[in-house]
């Protein structure tokens, strides 16, 4: 039976490296059979949490009026939930910590998810994603029960497909289709 894969590309440019590898990763699940869907985060509004606690200390809906409530239901329906991000002075992308900060408002109901994260970085060096996994790895042990199913490092980008020939695309294939 086919996995509900969703997948979260933190990428501020389309078709950018982090992005493609995104699209290699939704081919691999799509041809093992899950039910995949790639989020392009930029084409979605979504606002800063602005911490006002009304969602959790009151257990309601947030009160912004964005795109988080139809992306807080797919990342809980999902069982494979992939974050993808360009490296950003050994940070994450904005969008994708922008997202991440607003699932405070569900965050307790994603239980159980096999997680995959894709970087895409200039420099070479895998070390140079440190903060990054340290980042996606702080927000997972929030989730309960999930679990690192696999990392993709793609270094030694920059420009807009340079990805393309590097051994990333086919890690990032090979791991939508053993999700």
């Amino acid at each position: 039976m086919g996995k509900n894969v969703l997948i979260l590309s933190g990428s501020p440019r389309r078709g950018g490296n982090s992005d493609m590898l995104c699209d290699s990763f939704l081919r691999g699940a799509i041809d093992a059979g899950h039910t995949a869907e790639k989020i392009f985060i930029r084409d979605k509004k979504i606002n800063f949490c602005n911490a006002c606690g009304v969602c959790y200390n009151n257990r309601v809906p947030c009160v912004q009026n964005d795109d988080m409530p139809e992306i807080i239901e797919k990342m809980i329906a999902a069982d494979v939930i992939v974050m993808a991000t360009p490296v950003y002075f050994y940070a994450m992308s904005g969008q994708l910590k922008t997202l991440i900060d607003r699932t405070i408002t569900r965050f307790p109901a994603m239980i159980d998810k096999e997680m995959y994260f894709i970087i895409a970085a200039h420099d070479t060096r895998p070390e140079s994603a440190e903060r990054v996994m340290e980042s996606f790895r702080g927000y997972m042990a929030c989730l309960k029960g999930s679990k690192e199913m696999g990392v993709i490092f793609g270094g030694g980008v920059w420009d807009p497909g340079e990805i393309a020939d590097k051994p990333a695309m086919g890690e990032a294939y090979e791991a939508g289709r053993s999700a």
